[in-house]
């Protein structure tokens, strides 16, 4: 455990200054902030609409999920994949880090589970950023009565949902990149799988669960309400299953690649 907790903080200090690690905090604060100022510039257009305060959030929150789980997630999955695994190979020190006094399972349980971290920081930030902005513009416009309703519960259950759908991409990636230490091969394979993904996802395609990339635009879709808003939604479809599954297939022949990888 001590291991771990040292190749994590290691992950930490060599990744800080990353776009990926930015990438994390920076894609909430730009997305929801022109969510909210595209809905503070066009308020007079949305409140002529009438909507009582659980239309408005559900309008509003899914702007930021749409756009999130159908586009930026898989895109931001794959370049973050990469982007942990290339700090060794652009600069060559696979061979120091297992030089370590640390298990080999440690460091890379580190890396994998930093990556997970990474994910799990960006989509909070998204969960929390929607419910502050909403109601700061209720501060700024009260006509959009967002204190009426509490969306508390079903912005948590959606974002958690997204996290889950994304670990099979990631898993997916992880690997790619643990193969290949150059840009266009798991680059590339992830932007034509997350294409096609959301290709099949989107014409419905029975077997797109069985696609990794199409996990988030399906748990959008089937992000279906119980018998009320207050029930929630179900979170552990088919998708989700299956993401989970790939992301323990994945991890574990991960390690095996690792562990027959030639560190020269």
């Amino acid at each position: 455990m001590r291991s771990l907790f040292i190749s994590l903080r290691s992950e930490f200090y060599k990744s800080r200054k990353g776009l990926a690690f930015w990438a994390a905090i920076l894609l909430p604060v730009l997305i929801c902030g022109l969510i909210a100022f595209g809905y503070f510039n066009s308020s007079e257009r949305i409140l002529r609409n009438n909507m009582p305060p659980m239309g408005l959030w559900g309008q509003y929150s899914s702007q930021a999920l749409a756009v999130m789980g159908m586009l930026i997630l898989p895109f931001y999955v794959i370049f973050m994949a990469f982007s942990v695994n290339n700090i060794e190979h652009k600069n060559d020190t696979w061979k120091t880090l297992f030089s370590l006094p640390l298990q080999k399972l440690s460091v890379y349980s580190a890396k994998f589970f930093y990556s997970v971290l990474l994910v799990l920081i960006c989509l909070a930030l998204f969960m929390g950023l929607t419910y502050l902005f909403a109601h700061l513009l209720h501060l700024l416009i009260p006509a959009y009565r967002f204190d009426l309703y509490d969306p508390s519960l079903l912005l948590f259950q959606y974002y958690l949902k997204l996290f889950l759908s994304a670990m099979g991409i990631l898993s997916f990636q992880f690997v790619l990149s643990l193969m290949w230490g150059d840009f266009l091969k798991p680059m590339g394979l992830g932007f034509v799988g997350t294409i096609a993904g959301i290709i099949c996802a989107n014409v419905q395609w029975k077997w797109a669960y069985l696609i990794p990339f199409s996990h988030p635009t399906l748990a959008m879709r089937m992000g279906k309400l119980r018998k009320s808003p207050a029930d929630g939604i179900d979170i552990m479809t088919q998708e989700i299953w299956t993401s989970l599954a790939y992301m323990v297939v994945f991890f574990i022949l991960g390690y095996f690649i690792l562990a027959k990888k030639n560190i020269k």
